[in-house]
């Protein structure tokens, strides 16, 4: 099959913008329903979120206060849910159809609370899981935070207390993508290794995409699920205004060949905190680990990592999880970036188009939601019944508030706090309280400036103080907001 389309040139039924795991799932299940699809999208994904994840497959890992504080932030949990129960048979089909390098790489996870969170953020969300974990009756079990399994924390960095969550684990995101692009094409999809730089439309009717060098893919269905750079497709199509704008959650993850050859063999990580997904690490076989990550928000999409976030994560991985990493060979720094939008939830369903669906702005739950949106993301699309309820992440839509105004400040203030600590700063003890005390009327007073009436979740409006770029689109964002509502 040419990338046209069939050998009649009738073209397409679905064209897939994005070959990472969201992109390339669907593809397998619309292939295996004997759907003619084209996935687009270069081969070595620059700026992919996919390539440099730590692929746990875990929600409850996950949860925070700030995530049950909404009614968004708890579908979210359920989705999670959803998609955990499907992994075991997803990943069971998936390897018994191709080959490569085994996916599963962690059997669960566990989680530790360390000395040096805070306890607005880093006891609450511990408790927070906890909590969460008993209301849906998951299995997990208290551990001796002596005896967490490969965990040897300088002094002043020692876990306190720890729990093990069985039922969490983690994949190989290479092995993952590799065996994923195996499939699709097994079952009869086109590979496409450009990007799309347009979307092809007739009135209110998707037509297609054009490619790179200006090959037009005709098809009856476009979906976008190219993380943040889905962005400039949007932007081509009359509904781009009405749909929350994306941005980069930009960070840096490494593979680390251990000095000692040893690994563990569960994931080991914090609760997030410091506007990121906690400290983690992945066991990833032959004597390396995977360490992550950190997030930066970014208008655009970055592909190298700065020194900064680099050295931090390396610092926090050996003194807070295992002294002699210290010691190790880094034998890759991965930069990736996950689709942001600016209310900080999911962008999922029909895109105001016929023809058009959008599978975008998954943040941190991509990867695992894959199972999940791609089989409902089919059915939506050859007209059946969907699995899930997506309605509240409908891409067309005003802003989600994560919250007042002034419980977002408080949020922004905790994480900025923390990052203090995380960095491990000396400060007089009655410091915290004068900093706090400056910080907050200063963030609120920022927060009236950028909009009278809209608030972006706290990591975007902690970052717009510092990227004029950032408050530039905010600003536009919420003047369309206003004009559509």
């Amino acid at each position: 099959m040419s990338a046209n389309g069939n050998a009649n040139g009738s073209g397409f039924d679905v064209a897939i913008v994005g070959n990472g795991v969201l992109g390339l799932s669907l593809a397998w299940v619309l292939a295996q329903r004997g759907q003619r699809v084209a996935v687009l999208g270069q081969p070595h994904r620059p700026w992919a979120g996919s390539t440099a994840s730590g692929a746990m497959l875990g929600c409850f890992g996950e949860v925070t206060t700030s995530l049950l504080a909404t009614e968004q932030g708890r579908a979210k949990l359920e989705l999670g849910i959803q998609a955990k129960n499907l992994w075991p048979q997803w990943l069971a089909q998936l390897e018994e159809g191709t080959e490569g390098a085994p996916v599963r790489t962690a059997n669960g996870t566990s989680v530790i609370l360390n000395t040096i969170g805070t306890a607005e953020i880093d006891d609450a969300n511990y408790n927070a899981i906890r909590a969460e974990l008993t209301r849906y009756d998951e299995p997990f079990e208290d551990v001796d935070a002596t005896d967490v399994d490969w965990v040897d924390a300088e002094p002043i960095s020692r876990p306190l207390r720890a729990f093990h969550i069985p039922g969490e684990h983690a994949v190989n995101s290479a092995a993952l993508l590799e065996r994923l692009e195996q499939a699709a094409v097994r079952a009869g999809a086109t590979l496409v290794p450009e990007f799309a730089t347009r979307v092809v439309h007739r009135g209110e009717q998707v037509t297609g995409v054009v490619t790179t060098s200006g090959q037009t893919i005709s098809a009856d269905h476009v979906t976008l699920a190219a993380g943040a750079r889905s962005q400039e497709l949007i932007d081509s199509l009359p509904i781009g205004s009405r749909v929350p704008r994306l941005v980069s959650g930009y960070g840096v993850s490494a593979l680390v060949k251990t000095g000692d050859g040893t690994i563990p063999d569960s994931v080991i990580r914090t609760p997030n905190r410091s506007f990121a997904c906690g400290l983690h690490v992945v066991p990833r076989g032959d004597g390396h680990v995977y360490l992550g990550a950190t997030n930066v928000i970014s208008v655009e999409p970055r592909d190298t990592a700065e020194m900064r976030d680099l050295v931090f994560l390396l610092q926090c991985a050996h003194r807070q999880v295992r002294r002699n990493l210290w010691n190790s060979d880094v034998t890759k720094v991965q930069v990736g970036n996950r689709p942001v939008s600016m209310d900080g939830s999911p962008l999922l369903g029909q895109g105001g188009m016929k023809g058009l669906w959008i599978m975008t702005g998954t943040y941190r739950d991509g990867l695992h939601l894959s199972p999940l949106l791609a089989q409902d993301f089919a059915a939506r699309i050859l007209g059946e019944e969907p699995q899930a309820d997506l309605d509240r992440f409908t891409p067309l839509r005003q802003p989600l508030p994560t919250g007042t105004r002034e419980e977002i400040v408080d949020v922004l203030i905790d994480h900025q706090i923390g990052i203090g600590y995380e960095q491990d700063w000396t400060i007089p003890v009655e410091w915290h309280q004068w900093i706090e005390m400056d910080l907050r009327p200063a963030t609120l007073a920022w927060a009236n400036e950028l909009d009278p009436e809209f608030t972006p979740p706290a990591e975007l409006l902690f970052a717009s103080r510092f990227d004029p770029e950032l408050v530039s689109l905010l600003r536009k964002y919420y003047a369309t907001c206003r004009e559509n509502s």
